[in-house]
Order: structure tokens, then sequence, then C-alpha cells
């Protein structure tokens, strides 16, 4: 269906000006704007003659974790709190994801012609730090009196998004897609650039509710979803396009997962009217504000160890009766067939033989099966069977039955050998089990394994995001026995470095405990405080560790579950 168009109101660009008090909710944020606000005058006035006083420790313009920076349009640092950066030309500079953060700073002032000024954000290490946190930074570009152009700015450490951080976002898209059209789409979806950032995403609808573009969930693209209500059952999709028709900007609230998660969270989102070549479009992007409600999560219809139990029974029935046993795992509100918990059974090339929750897909090859995140599901489940110890987990995200939303879904698999002789393999899979120790036990085993096996040659397969040893917020990582990181996914600017004095927030020697740990038991559990990838606040995690030999190198492989 068609929802027919109403003549907008002014565009977004010819709405009155917001103020700073309501522009930014936090405090925080209005003195960094007026900071770099403050800075760009003297710029204007003074020229680099300002510069001197930017560098002032202890000034107003350099205090804590606060600074002024300066650039020229080209890319040279002129004014930085870390002096080894001044005087060089930093277009090359990047963040631990490879995210270009001068090329980034100097892009949200200048891209657009009418538009001097804007936000970027990026991961960076506190001044003196080692762990790269979250940080907004604001722009101008400046003229100074004798006609040089600068960029001046600031930056806050903080993985909190204010609503101007979206509407930013939403205009500077806007203005890409009316001079790009869809070529604009590249740069939404490149996690390096500067449309995703936090939870934070560009998406693009026509008018008629078709998802032309959705990076954190791309299973919605080309889908109509007008009719789609949010976990409150709220019609989101048309109140969005109602907005841009007859407001021609403004915001919308609902529920809606943040990237990676399964629960909704309250999600205010800023959309737009927008060109798309010749026609209108709607472009948004939302932002989750601290403290938004955030529904409960659901809880699994069975706990990790009752999934490897159910499985390990279905392979010994199998190995017993082979397909004859079929006809009993079919029977719903049995022990194999509850809710959405069902066996599954594939051949040795991924051909599904027996599936309990979609028989239709029996006789269909599942080996090239991938998720939203382009996880080989498929893949993981054949390689899985076929390793060393025959069974294990894998992780992955797919919708529930009947639902868009990928979840995330944890499957227990064996290899299993039929009285034929031929070798199948079983599996059972639920959705939004509980992290467990059995999961980050089972990961660590196998890569530990496979480090033994094939040493430092195992990292990459190891640092795969799109493999079984990184999923949800669990990553595996490598020391050496004197504390030097090897191996980090989450935190690569960690790797080459000796951490053996590092510290978390309650002083405890994290890494010296880990390797001591080790090196004296085999294996261990620890408890401290670490930070989840992408946030800035720590959180209690347990890590398991493992000492490793492989040739005459020792090793330690470790991972943990950030507790709830």
């Amino acid at each position: 269906m068609t929802i027919q168009p109403v003549p907008p109101a002014r565009p977004y660009a010819q709405l009155p000006a917001p103020t700073p008090e309501q522009l930014y909710e936090h405090e925080e944020t209005r003195a960094l704007v007026a900071l770099v606000n403050d800075a760009a005058e003297r710029i204007r006035a003074q020229g680099d003659a300002a510069f001197g006083e930017f560098r002032i420790s202890g000034s107003r313009w350099r205090h804590g974790d606060t600074y002024v920076f300066v650039l020229d349009p080209e890319g040279n640092m002129l004014v930085h709190a870390d002096p080894s950066l001044e005087g060089r030309n930093q277009l090359g500079l990047m963040d631990i994801h490879g995210k270009p953060i001068v090329r980034g700073l100097i892009a949200a002032a200048t891209t657009l012609p009418n538009k001097r000024d804007g936000w970027y954000h990026y991961q960076w290490p506190v001044p003196g730090g080692l762990l790269p946190r979250w940080k907004s930074s604001y722009v101008r570009l400046v003229q100074a009196p004798f006609g040089k152009s600068y960029v001046v700015g600031s930056g806050m450490y903080d993985d909190r998004m204010e609503r101007a951080f979206v509407v930013d976002m939403v205009t500077n898209a806007a203005g890409l897609m009316a001079e790009n059209g869809q070529q604009a789409f590249s740069l939404f979806r490149d996690a390096r650039g500067p449309f995703i950032a936090k939870d934070a995403y560009v998406f693009v609808f026509d008018l008629d509710g078709v998802e032309l573009l959705n990076p954190a969930f791309p299973n919605l693209e080309g889908r109509n979803i007008v009719d789609l209500t949010d976990a409150h059952g709220k019609s989101l999709i048309r109140e969005m396009i109602h907005v841009v028709q007859t407001r021609g900007a403004g915001w919308v609230e609902y529920m809606w997962p943040k990237p990676g998660d399964s629960v909704s969270t309250q999600k205010s989102a800023f959309v737009s009217r927008a060109k798309l070549g010749d026609r209108a479009v709607l472009v948004g992007c939302g932002v989750y504000l601290a403290g938004a409600p955030r529904d409960a999560r659901p809880a699994a219809k069975l706990a990790a160890p009752e999934l490897m139990t159910l499985v390990r029974e279905a392979a010994a029935v199998l190995e017993e009766q082979g397909e004859k046993a079929y006809a009993d795992f079919r029977l719903r509100g049995s022990k194999w067939f509850r809710d959405d918990t069902y066996l599954f059974v594939m051949t040795t090339d991924g051909t599904n033989v027996f599936h309990g929750g979609d028989p239709a897909r029996e006789g269909t090859n599942d080996s090239g099966l991938l998720d939203i995140l382009g996880r080989p599901i498929g893949k993981m489940i054949l390689r899985m069977a076929a390793g060393p110890s025959g069974e294990g987990w894998i992780h992955y995200m797919y919708p529930r039955p009947g639902e868009v939303f990928p979840a995330w879904k944890s499957t227990f698999v064996r290899r299993v050998t039929f009285p034929s002789g031929q070798q199948h393999t079983v599996g059972c899979g639920s959705y939004d089990v509980k992290m467990d120790r059995a999961f980050i036990e089972d990961v660590v085993d196998r890569a530990a394994a496979l480090v033994a096996e094939r040493g430092e040659d195992a990292f990459g397969q190891l640092r795969d995001k799109k493999g079984p040893f990184v999923f949800m917020d669990t990553y595996v990582f490598v020391l050496t026995p004197d504390g030097t990181e090897l191996l980090n996914p989450a935190f690569p600017s960690l790797e080459g470095r000796n951490l053996m004095s590092l510290r978390d927030v309650r002083g405890k020697k994290v890494i010296q405990e880990e390797i001591t740990a080790a090196m004296r038991e085999g294996s261990a559990w620890l408890e401290h405080d670490w930070f989840r990838p992408g946030d800035n606040t720590p959180a209690r995690k347990q890590t398991y560790v493992r000492k490793v030999q492989s040739g005459e190198d020792t090793f330690i492989v470790g991972s943990g579950i950030y507790l709830e």
C-alpha cells in the first residue's frame, strides 16, 4: 500500500535554530561546545597567535582529559595535548578499528558547503591510558584574519549519545544523498566511516515503508515493513513517515534492539525528508539515551548444561536407532521438541536429513547458511562436529520463527555415527541463553588446541570476527608468560605491549594474576573489572585462562564473561 503524501512543512534546514539548552541534554556537552566556539573566536581574531594560549596546561583550554586541538585542512596537527603529534601531518591517524580520526574531524566541518561545524565519534585512549574509549569531538572551521583556515575542536570521553549527535548525522547524510544519490549508501554502511558510532547508525526508507538501508539489521533491507510494530505495539514506521510528510523532520520514540542485542530498548530517532535522485525518502538516525527503559530479557527455554545433556542423549539414541529415532524427535511436547527448542540432524556435507522445527528444510543443504553478521552458521556447525572433541558450541544471530529482529542463538552440536556407519551431526539451540562458564571453557579449550597445534599461525583464525571465537561481547586473548599481549580482537591497540603492571579500577593487577594462575594451576577462573568492547564503563568480568604449550613456546589463552 502507498501512504498518500501530505505537503510538507518547512524542511529541517529552515526550522528555528535550537538553543544549546534545547540541543544538548548534558551540561558537559554544552561546556565543550562553548569551549570550541570561544577558541574559534580567538583564532578568528588573532590567527595562529592564539595557539600559545591553547597549549598552557591548567588553563581553560587544557585541563584534565579536556584539551583544544587545531588542524589545518590538509591534516597537519598544529596544536595538541600530545606534543609528539604536533608539527606532523596526521591524515593517516586511525582509531583501534581503522576509523580515520583526522580525516573524519576535518570532514565533519568541511563536507557540506553551508555547514561549518559538526561531531565525530571514534575510540581513543585517555591521555596516559592504555584502553581505548569512545570519544566525541566537536569541531568548527574558522578563518583567521589573513585568510588561513583552521579546524579547531575538543572532545570528551563519554559513551553517552546526545540527540544533537544524531541530528548532525542525519543532516550530513541527507546532504550526501542529495549530492551523490545511492552511492552515499556505501559510506553509510562503512563501520569505519562517520555514520556508525557507538549504537547509532543511519537508516533510509522510501515513503511506502520499504527499508532501503539498515547497516545494523541488513536482513530488513528491501522489505516493506510499514506495518511493523515495536515490542509495545507502536506502528513506528507509519509514525516516522507521517512526521516527515507533515513536518519535514522530527523525533519518534519507540522500542528497538541495540545492534547485537536481542532485547528492545527505548530509542529516540530523528527522521528527516531527503532527496534520493528524483524521489523523496526518509533518512533517520536514533539514539539510546542514558537510562532509557529496556525490556526484560526473555528467559531461555533451556540453560546451557541442559542443552548439552539433551544433545548428548539424542546422539546416544541416534547411535543405537539411526533414522528410526526421528519419529520420537518430532513429537511436540516431548523432551526433544518443546516451544522453539528442537533437534536437527545434518550429513557431513550440510544436508538437513531431519529438522524438528521446520520439516520443509529437510533435504536442503545449509552448508552455506549465514547469519545477519555474515557468520557462516552451516560451516561452523560442520567444523565443530568434525573437530577433535566431536562436539561444541556455536553462537550466531538469527530471527526467531515469525520475527524480523535477529536474536543471539546458542547451539550445541555433536558428531554421531549411525548404525549404518555413516557420520552425522546432531544439534539443538536456544535463543538468549544466559552466558555460561560452559561457553567460555569451550571456546578457550578449542582456541588452546588450535594454538598448541599451530602456534602464532592460529591467531588469524582467532581474530576473525565472523568465526566461532568472537561472539556477543566474548573474544579470545593470548598472552606470553612475561605479560605481552599477543592477541586481542576487541582491543587490538594492546597487541605487542607488555601489560604486566596493568591494574583494573579496583587496583588488581589483572594480567599478572591471570598469568600466575595459569602457570601455577594449568587453568583457572578469576574475577576483576574490565571494559566491555565499545563501552566506557567497566563491568565485573569472570575470566578463564589456560596455559598452552606449542613446541618450545608457552602461551596463556583466555576469554571471559561480563556479569549482568
